[in-house]
């Protein structure tokens, strides 16, 4: 279901969605990925690779991406998929790629994605959902705090292959 957004000021003209992505977004998607990744350093800015995998996630009955479009032009996206967690005994969401084009934020389009997500993966039977945050992206903390995300004792670890 689409949900509308407005801006602080309410104006109709300045109305946005949060849609699902299609396949006709990846462009602008890999364009978001782009700006997202100049600030999460640890990763590495590759079209080709980041196209791919936004193409193995719209293609995937476990995965979802939602869009932030404001008259036709996707301004912001996120994504989640499903993993199983021995933990849990259940599906938990892995919520990735969470970013709205700087010239968007503070008008409730990362909260709107944000649930978007959340509520995708819990309606799938996920009993959680997380995310991995980069450690010096203060503005995404605090957006992260505010929306009672909590931090946990588990530390990541990655083996390159």
């Amino acid at each position: 279901m689409d949900q509308a957004i407005n801006t602080k000021q309410k104006a109709a003209s300045d109305a946005f969605w949060i849609r699902p992505a299609s396949h006709e977004d990846v462009r602008a998607m890999t364009r978001l990925l782009q700006e997202l990744f100049a600030v999460e350093t640890e990763f590495e800015f590759n079209e080709e690779k980041q196209r791919c995998g936004l193409e193995m996630l719209l293609d995937s009955d476990r995965a979802g991406i939602w869009v932030a479009d404001r008259r036709g032009r996707v301004v912001g996206m996120v994504t989640v998929q499903l993993v199983v967690s021995t933990a849990e005994g259940a599906f938990s969401g892995w919520l990735e790629d969470l970013v709205v084009s700087s010239a968007y934020r503070r008008r409730g389009l990362g909260k709107a994605l944000l649930d978007s997500a959340v509520n995708w993966a819990m309606g799938k039977g996920a009993s959680r959902v997380q995310l991995l945050a980069d450690s010096r992206n203060v503005p995404a903390l605090i957006f992260y705090r505010r929306q009672e995300w909590l931090q946990t004792n588990m530390i990541a670890l990655r083996l390159q292959a």
